[in-house]
Order: structure tokens, then C-alpha cells, then sequence
């Protein structure tokens, strides 16, 4: 195979460029920056914007696949900035696949495309699109996602949307060092009852699943044209997980906690006041963060076993034994 990962030295993107060597594949990785990471890889680095259409077609001259992991995340920020990179960008890898001959698209998604504010337990591919969004992210990568799973089929391009639900592991640069920061610092608080359950997807994982699925991915395929939900077969407490991961770091668990309807509240009068002041930080809560934070949200992979073979290759108490040195220092800084 010869790939091209987008954002291959992101999180997730450089362990699926990991992977991909380690059988053999041939790599190429289209990113914004230089990482050292990927200079001892020796892999192809092209550095770019998925918004500089001449800049994607380029990247996928001569690729027969293409992993877009690519994107703006985050709960809060300009409308437009998401737009543009995320649905603009993945629309201009669509078009570059389609021109360039490319034969398999494989688009990293995030169940957030589907999510309504309400509580998710053993959701399904079949829920749809929300007609309203808490935040700009995941609206903007709806719209990426109908872009590819629309472009199936075209010019002899096969594609396929993965969405991984909250990849965590070592190498993290956002939820796991954020969550030591506020725990740190006394600010983090449990929001809810403490019960809720959510569906995890370790870093090796959510990789391991870009692969397994391009393998059976061809315009005939089963896997042409489908969104897959990828995580753990069985939900955790969230609460009790961050407590666990607290505790190889060293700290103390969380005692301190606020109401679901109280962090809703507070959330919704944060967005007014950060909207009205032009604050460009995001604040330390929204309606979004606070549904997350305090409902359930947990999915099923039975659609991704059933037609690729969907297998985790590193166990939850593995992946937790492997992050605890990266808690570790974390919690010294």
C-alpha cells in the first residue's frame, strides 16, 4: 500500500503511520509541521493546509489510499476556523482523492456527529444527524462526513468514516494532560451523579481499526460507503476511570462535585459572556462539556466486528499500565 496520513503526527495520526510501517506499508504524511517523531520514522513528510487545495493534490499524487485524521477539535473557537479546516479541508481531500486516482478514502470521524445533548446507551450507526448542535466540532465534521461517505463510489474511489470515541494513551497532547492540569491545580470537578458510562477507544486501538478496515475496503465491499462506531466492547464509569488514572499519576481523587443542571446552567452563562466579550479562551465550561461530562454516551461495535473484523489489539488494563509513566511525569510538572 502506498498511504498518505493526514495529520500523521497528531495523536492518533502518527500511531496509525506507526503501524502502517510496521507491516511494511509504504508512508507518506501531509501535516502543518515538522516533528521529530516522524523525521526518525524517515517517513515522506510533506508540510501543508488540508485548505490549500493545490497543497492536498500534491500530497495525494501517486497514493492509492489516504487516512484523513486531520482536523480542528475542541468545544469552543470560531465557526468559521472549523469550517474551513474540517469540512472545507475534507472536501478538497475528496476532490484530490477522486482526481488523483486514489482508491480507498478511510475518514477519522467522531460519534459527536451524531450527538443531540441527550443521554446515548448502546447507540448505533442508525441514529441520524441532529438537527441542532451544542458546538461548532462536531457540526463541522458532519458535514465533512457526508462529503466522503457521498464520494463512494465516484471515479472509482471506495470510502469509509470511523468514529473512534474518546482516544486516550500515551503521547496524549489534550484530554489526558488537561484532566492532570485541573486536578492539579483543584479546579476539576465531578459533574453528575458519578454514574454515567462512556465508551473509551485506546490510541493503538482507534489506529488498529484504520487498518482493518481499509483491508476490506473496495468499492464492492460491505465496509463502501458506511460509518463505523470504534471504541472498547464495554463502557466505563467515567468518574471512576479518571479517578483510576489520578491515582497512577499519584493524586488525590476527586471529592468535589456540581450538578448536571448546574453545569448546564453555568455553561450556557459562559458561552453568553465569552460570545459577548469576544473572550477568545474557551471557558472552563459550556452545555456541550457539561452533557458530556455528566450523561452517558456509549456505542456498538457490532456493525465494525461484522463486516471488518473489528478487533482491539491492546486490552483497557494494558493501555493503562503503558500510560501510567506519561501520568506520572505529567503530575510532576
Amino acid at each position: 500500500m502506498k498511504a498518505l496520513v493526514t495529520g500523521g503526527g497528531g495523536f492518533l495520526g502518527l500511531c496509525i503511520t506507526e503501524q502502517l510501517l510496521a507491516r511494511g506499508d509504504t508512508v507518506r504524511v501531509f501535516c502543518r509541521n515538522r516533528y521529530q517523531r516522524l523525521d526518525k520514522l524517515c517517513v515522506e513528510t510533506i508540510n501543508g493546509d488540508v485548505r490549500n487545495a493545490a497543497a492536498v493534490d500534491a500530497a495525494c499524487a501517486r497514493i492509492d489510499t489516504v487516512f484523513h485524521t486531520a482536523a480542528v477539535s475542541g468545544i469552543w473557537g470560531p465557526r468559521k476556523l472549523f469550517h474551513e479546516v474540517n469540512t472545507v479541508g475534507t472536501r478538497n481531500i475528496v476532490e484530490s482523492c477522486k482526481k488523483q486516482g486514489v482508491t480507498n478514502l478511510v475518514y477519522t470521524s467522531s460519534p459527536s456527529v451524531i450527538y443531540d445533548g441527550s443521554e446515548h446507551k448502546g447507540g448505533n450507526e442508525s441514529y441520524s444527524y441532529p438537527d441542532r448542535y451544542l458546538c461548532h466540532y462536531p457540526y463541522s465534521k458532519a458535514l465533512a462526513e457526508k462529503s466522503v461517505l457521498d464520494a463512494n463510489g465516484i471515479e472509482g474511489l471506495a470510502t469509509v468514516s470511523l468514529r473512534p470515541h474518546l482516544i486516550w494513551g500515551p503521547r496524549d497532547n489534550h484530554l489526558v494532560p488537561r484532566l492532570i492540569r485541573r486536578a492539579r491545580s483543584g479546579r476539576l470537578r465531578r459533574v453528575g451523579d458519578g454514574g454515567n458510562l462512556v465508551s473509551m477507544t485506546y490510541v493503538e486501538n482507534a489506529a488498529a481499526a484504520h487498518l482493518q478496515a481499509v483491508d476490506s475496503l473496495s468499492t464492492d465491499s460491505p465496509v463502501a460507503g458506511q460509518a463505523y462506531f470504534i471504541n472498547e466492547s464495554e463502557p466505563v464509569k467515567l468518574w471512576q476511570w479518571i479517578d483510576e488514572l489520578l491515582s497512577l499519576a499519584g493524586l488525590p481523587s476527586i471529592k468535589k462535585s456540581i450538578s448536571k443542571e448546574m453545569a448546564w446552567r453555568t455553561g450556557a452563562v459562559m458561552e453568553v459572556l465569552f460570545w459577548l466579550f469576544r473572550i477568545p479562551s474557551e471557558p472552563p465550561m459550556t452545555r456541550f462539556l457539561a452533557s458530556q461530562l455528566s450523561g452517558s454516551h456509549f456505542y456498538d461495535i457490532s456493525k465494525a466486528q461484522r463486516d471488518f473484523d473489528y478487533q482491539p489489539i491492546v486490552s483497557v488494563e494494558e493501555g493503562m499500565q503503558r500510560l501510567a509513566p506519561e501520568l506520572k511525569r505529567l503530575a510532576r510538572q
